[in-house]
């Protein structure tokens, strides 16, 4: 028999109180959640304005772009901090800690699903990529996204979570192999090398320090506490986004021309494509 919609909504209100006392109660979960808030907010501020004087169109869609990194997290964030993306969840069995309720804040997976696009997206468009490869980069992020959550929240086989965990990482791979050697030519060719690689190395130290946290945290091995857990995410969060966001609206702002001359996002040609023969 299913609950009537004024039970279930108690029962959902009465899940949330428990969580934000939980939260509350975990100085450092809690503060992990609100340092990022206040940060997102600063940075929401000062990318406004350093993009106050973009002109073309292509260098707007990068501005665009990167501004979305801190206001779907500052969104997130909030979310988490007030219990609405965070939850109990009971570990299945051969789990670290089996038949015990672990708080789970899954949350992070729609920022992440949300926010790494953007970040690749900016990434593609500075490094003059083809719409083929721009959008692999993006769906295979957002695949590595989605597979992630799955991951953390299945409570009916340890071993599943471990499955989905491997799906999530082979999806990280696709990523990680565009970023390393098909955008690496392609900013070489379009004149944004040297910002490029910067940041592409930026991104992938980052980034997978995000699949080794989830392994050592209370989703995998339950080495690290759930407070710990989320400062490393909030910390790699900081940096891989915010930080990230500035160095790049910093290089646009003051080389727009580059990035204006851009050839746009057409097929990538090939040296031995055949030409057109007249009848």
């Amino acid at each position: 028999m299913f609950p009537q919609p004024n039970m279930a909504a108690a029962l959902l209100q009465a899940s949330q109180s428990e969580v934000l006392q939980e939260i509350q109660s975990n100085t450092l979960l809690n503060s992990s959640f609100w340092v990022n808030i206040a940060l997102a907010g600063v940075a929401i501020l000062l990318f406004v304005y350093m993009g106050r004087n973009v002109e073309s169109q292509r260098a707007k869609l990068i501005w665009v772009a990167t501004l979305l990194v801190p206001l779907v997290s500052i969104s997130s964030y909030a979310g988490l901090a007030s219990g609405l993306t965070v939850g109990f969840l009971e570990m299945p069995a051969g789990h670290a800690l089996a038949g015990q309720e672990v708080l789970s804040p899954w949350g992070r997976y729609l920022t992440w699903a949300l926010s790494t696009p953007m970040i690749l997206l900016a990434l593609g468009l500075l490094a003059d990529t083809d719409f083929a490869t721009l959008f692999t980069a993006i769906t295979m992020d957002i695949g590595m996204c989605i597979t992630g959550l799955a991951a953390a929240l299945i409570t009916s086989s340890h071993l599943l979570r471990w499955v989905f965990y491997g799906i999530s990482c082979a999806f990280f791979l696709a990523v990680l192999y565009i970023l390393l050697v098909e955008w690496a030519d392609d900013a070489a060719a379009a004149g944004t090398a040297e910002i490029f690689n910067t940041l592409k190395l930026l991104t992938v130290v980052l980034w997978l320090g995000y699949p080794i946290l989830w392994a050592l945290g209370s989703e995998g091995f339950a080495l690290l506490s759930v407070g710990v857990t989320s400062w490393g995410y909030s910390g790699l969060d900081i940096f891989a986004k915010y930080v990230f966001a500035f160095l790049l609206l910093r290089w646009v702002a003051a080389n727009e021309g580059t990035v204006a001359n851009a050839t746009g996002l057409g097929p990538r040609e090939t040296s031995g494509a055949a030409a057109p023969v007249d009848d």
